[in-house]
C-alpha cells in the first residue's frame, strides 16, 4: 500500500505543485486505520475503494481537498469514525464534502420505493453547496460499477444498474463528461439487458473479423484532405457502444446491418476559425448528409459542451459522423465540469455549465415530492436539445419536443405562469406548437392570466411541469376550501352555533384532522359528508342526528335560490366539474353531486342521474355567481338535422359564427341521402345565448330540427 500512497501522492503533485502533501498522508493513513480488516465482496481490503476513488480522481486533475474527501468519504458511514472526529483533523471544508457524500448514502436505509427519489434529492442539494460533492460521488459509482459483478443477488445488481442508468448516466451528460457517461451506460447495460449487449458485441466482432477494416483508410483520407488545406489537426476514430448502438437500433427500428455510422471520426484543431476551415474542407470534398448538421460551438449546450457536428459520405463511400473542435473543448468534452477550476480559486458556480442544477433547485421548489421532483428531473435530462431565441436575441436552451410554455418558463417563472399567448418568428402560434431549432419566440403575458391546468398535458420541461402542477394544487386546496365552507353553513344553516371556531376545532380534531381548513377541504373534496361533521359536532346525539331527505324532497326544498351555494370564484377542472350528460349552462337551474375524491360535479336539476342517485346528502343545490365572467365559454351540445347538400355544414358554422359562438367538437351520427344528423359541442356564454344560437339556426331553409341535449 506504501507504494500506491506515494504513486497518489507524486500524480496529485504533478499537476497541483502546491498541493498539501501533509493533510492527504494523514487522510490516507487515517482511512486506512479506520476501515483496519474490512473486506469488500470481491475479497479486497475495503480501503482498496475509497483509494480508487480518489486515484479516478487525480486522473480528472481535481483538486487536493477532492482527493482527501474520496480518501474519506465511507468513512462515516462504514466506521466508527464520526463527522466531528473529521472536521477536527481535516478542517471545515473537507467535513463538509465528506457530510455531503454521505448523506447520499446514508438513505440507503429508506424503503426501497422512495429511495431513490430521496437519494437523488439529497444529492442535488449537496452538489448546489459545492459541484464536487457530485464529483466525488460520480468516482465512487464509477468503482462501485466496475466491481458490480461481485454482489451475488440479481436483484440487487439490478436496482443498482437501473438507478446508475437513470439517475448517473445523465447527470453525467449534464456535467459534459463523456468518458465517464458512456462507461457507466455501458456497465448498466451489461446489467439491464446482458443479451442486448453480448448481441451487439459479437455483431461488432463478426465484422471485424469478415471486413476489411476501413478505419484506418478513412482516417488516411480525411488526414489528405485537411493537409492539403494546410491545417494541422489530430485525427482519431472511435467505434460507438453497445448501448448507443442498441438504442439507435430501437428507436429507429432498424437492423444492425442497416446500421451506417457505427464509427464515428473526431478532429481536433487549434483555433476555432479552423474548425470551421476543416468544415468547408469537408463538406467541399464529400457528399454532405441532410439534416444532420450541427453546430454546437456557436450555440454550445447547456452542460458547456462545444463542437461541430457533421455526417457526410465519406472515403469508400462509407457513411460516416465527423466531430470537429479544438484540443480544448476536447478536453472539456471528456471531463467536463471537472475540467474547470472554478471551485479551487473561489469563484461562484454561475457558469452556464450550471445553469441545468440552478434548474433542478427550482423544480425541487416547486414539487410535492421526492417521487415527483425525480419524474420532473428525468424530463429534464432524457432529451437532446433545441436552440431558440428571444426577441434580444438571448438564446435558451430547451429539450427537444418542447413548447412556447416551456420556453416562458425557462426564461421565468413568473413569465409562465402569466403567458397568454405567443409569437413564433413574428406569427401568433398555438401555445402547444413544437418549437424548432432557431425559432424567436415572443411571450405574451397579462397579470391576470394564471396557469392553466390544460397546460400539463403538452409541455415537457419538469420546471414547467412542476410550476404548474403547485399552482393547481394550490388552487384546488383554496377551492376545496371555500366549497367546504359554503357545504357546510348551508348544511348548519338551523344551528350557526355549531360552526363557531371553538366547535369547528374540536370536530376537526375527532376527525383526524390538523386544522379546520383541512376539514373544510376534506368536506369540500367530498372525502367527508356534512352527516360525518354533524356527528363528529355532537357525538353525545348520535342518534338523535336525522337522515337527510330522499333526493326528489331536497330538490323541492331546496328551490329558492336564497339557499343555494353560488358558484362564486370556482374553477373548472379543480373543484368544480360540469357534467358531460347535461351540460349545465348559466341560466340553467342547477345542482350538484358531491364525488369523492373530486369535488362537485354539476347537473341540471332536471337531469336523469340525479333520478337514480341514492346518496341524498351528497346532492346540494347550487346557483350560479350572480355577476359572471363574459370572459368564460361553457359547453352546450345540440343535436341537428339538416339537408345533405353541398354548402349545408357551412351554413351552420357561418351562423353559429354570426351568433358568437364557437364549434368546440362535432360528431356525425347519421348520414342518408337527405340528411345529416350531427352532435355539435359549441362554446356560448350562458343559457340565452345558446336560445339564440338555435332560433337562428331554425331560421335556415336547410334545418330540419334542432333541439338542445
Amino acid at each position: 500500500m506504501m507504494t500506491r500512497q506515494v504513486e497518489l501522492v507524486e500524480r496529485l503533485k504533478g499537476y497541483d505543485p502546491n498541493a498539501d502533501e501533509d493533510l492527504l498522508n494523514r487522510a490516507y493513513a487515517f482511512s486506512m486505520k479506520v476501515h483496519g480488516s474490512q473486506t469488500r465482496l470481491s475479497g479486497d481490503p475495503f480501503f482498496s475503494h475509497p483509494l480508487e476513488v480518489a486515484f479516478l480522481l487525480v486522473d480528472l486533475r481535481l483538486d487536493c481537498y477532492s482527493i482527501v474527501t474520496a480518501l474519506l468519504h465511507d468513512t462515516v458511514e462504514d466506521t466508527l469514525a464520526t463527522f466531528e472526529e473529521i472536521q477536527d483533523l481535516f478542517g471545515p471544508e473537507i467535513a463538509k464534502l465528506v457530510d455531503g457524500v454521505t448523506k447520499i448514502s446514508l438513505l440507503a436505509l429508506q424503503s426501497e420505493k422512495t429511495q431513490q427519489a430521496e437519494n437523488f434529492c439529497k444529492l442535488v442539494l449537496a452538489m448546489s453547496t459545492d459541484i464536487r460533492v457530485l464529483l466525488v460521488k460520480l468516482a465512487d459509482r464509477l468503482h462501485n460499477m466496475r466491481t458490480l459483478h461481485f454482489i451475488p443477488s440479481p436483484e440487487k445488481r439490478w436496482r443498482i444498474a437501473r438507478e446508475t442508468m437513470d439517475i448517473y448516466v445523465p447527470l453525467s451528460e449534464r456535467m459534459g463528461m463523456q468518458s465517464y457517461k458512456d462507461e457507466l451506460e455501458d456497465l448498466a447495460f451489461a446489467q439491464l439487458n446482458p443479451e442486448a449487449r453480448d448481441s451487439v458485441l459479437s455483431r461488432l466482432k463478426f465484422l471485424h473479423e469478415t471486413t476489411e477494416n476501413p478505419v484506418g483508410q478513412i482516417m488516411a483520407e480525411l488526414k489528405n484532405a485537411i493537409e492539403t488545406a494546410d491545417i494541422k489537426a489530430t485525427i482519431s476514430g472511435r467505434e460507438k457502444t453497445p448501448c448507443s448502438i442498441w438504442v439507435k437500433m430501437q428507436s429507429k427500428n432498424i437492423a444492425f446491418e442497416q446500421l451506417s455510422d457505427i464509427m464515428a471520426f473526431r478532429i481536433a484543431v487549434d483555433s476555432v476559425k479552423q474548425c470551421y476551415q476543416v468544415l468547408g474542407t469537408i463538406h467541399s470534398s464529400y457528399s454532405v448528409v441532410p439534416g444532420r448538421f450541427k453546430d454546437f460551438i456557436s450555440t454550445p449546450k447547456s452542460n458547456g459542451y462545444q463542437s461541430i457536428h457533421t455526417t457526410v459520405i465519406g472515403p469508400l463511400n462509407h457513411r460516416i459522423e465527423i466531430q470537429i473542435r479544438t484540443h480544448e473543448m476536447h478536453r472539456i468534452a471528456e471531463l467536463g465540469v471537472a475540467a474547470h477550476w472554478q471551485y479551487k480559486q473561489g469563484e461562484s458556480h454561475d457558469g452556464r455549465q450550471y445553469a441545468w442544477l440552478r434548474g433542478l433547485l427550482e423544480i425541487m421548489e416547486q414539487a410535492s415530492g421526492p417521487e415527483e421532483f425525480l419524474e420532473h428531473t428525468k424530463l429534464e435530462m432524457f432529451q437532446d436539445q433545441v436552440f431558440c431565441f428571444t426577441p434580444k436575441g438571448d438564446l435558451i436552451s430547451l429539450p427537444r419536443g418542447a413548447t412556447p410554455i416551456d420556453f416562458a418558463y425557462a426564461v421565468h417563472s413568473a413569465v409562465g405562469d402569466h403567458t397568454v399567448l405567443v409569437k413564433i418568428n413574428g406569427r401568433q402560434m398555438p401555445l402547444r406548437t413544437v418549437l424548432q431549432n432557431g425559432d424567436q419566440v415572443e411571450i405574451i403575458t397579462s397579470k391576470t392570466q394564471s396557469p392553466s391546468p390544460t397546460w400539463e398535458r403538452f409541455v415537457i420541461t419538469g420546471k414547467a411541469r412542476s410550476r404548474i402542477r403547485r399552482f393547481i394544487r394550490t388552487q384546488q386546496r383554496q377551492q376545496f376550501l371555500e366549497l367546504g365552507r359554503s357545504i357546510l353553513q348551508k348544511g348548519f344553516s338551523n344551528d350557526p352555533m355549531a360552526l363557531s371556531e371553538k366547535n369547528l376545532h374540536e370536530t376537526a380534531k375527532r376527525l383526524n384532522h390538523n386544522s379546520i381548513d383541512d376539514l373544510y377541504v376534506a368536506v369540500g373534496e367530498g372525502l367527508q359528508t356534512v352527516r360525518d361533521v354533524m356527528r363528529a359536532a355532537y357525538p353525545e346525539q348520535v342518534k338523535a342526528v336525522p337522515d337527510f331527505p330522499k333526493e326528489k324532497q331536497a330538490k323541492e326544498k331546496q328551490d329558492s335560490r336564497d339557499t343555494a351555494i353560488p358558484i362564486k370564484k370556482l374553477i373548472e377542472g379543480m373543484a368544480v366539474h360540469y357534467a358531460g350528460c347535461c351540460h349545465p349552462l348559466p341560466g340553467d337551474k342547477i345542482t350538484g353531486i358531491v364525488t369523492t375524491g373530486k369535488g362537485v360535479t354539476i347537473h341540471t336539476q332536471d337531469c336523469e342521474v340525479l333520478d337514480i342517485f341514492s346518496e341524498s346528502e351528497r346532492i346540494i343545490e347550487l346557483a350560479w355567481e350572480d355577476e359572471l365572467n363574459l370572459q368564460n365559454c361553457y359547453a352546450g351540445r345540440l343535436k341537428i338535422t339538416f339537408l345533405n347538400k353541398p354548402g349545408s355544414l357551412a351554413s351552420v358554422s357561418t351562423t353559429m359564427s354570426q351568433q358568437g359562438a364557437n364549434i368546440a367538437n362535432i360528431k356525425v351520427t347519421n348520414r342518408t341521402i337527405d340528411f345529416w344528423d350531427v352532435l355539435m359541442d359549441i362554446e356560448v356564454k350562458d343559457v340565452n345565448h345558446l336560445k339564440n344560437v338555435i332560433a337562428s339556426l331554425r331560421a335556415l331553409s336547410i334545418i330540419n330540427s334542432v333541439e338542445r341535449i
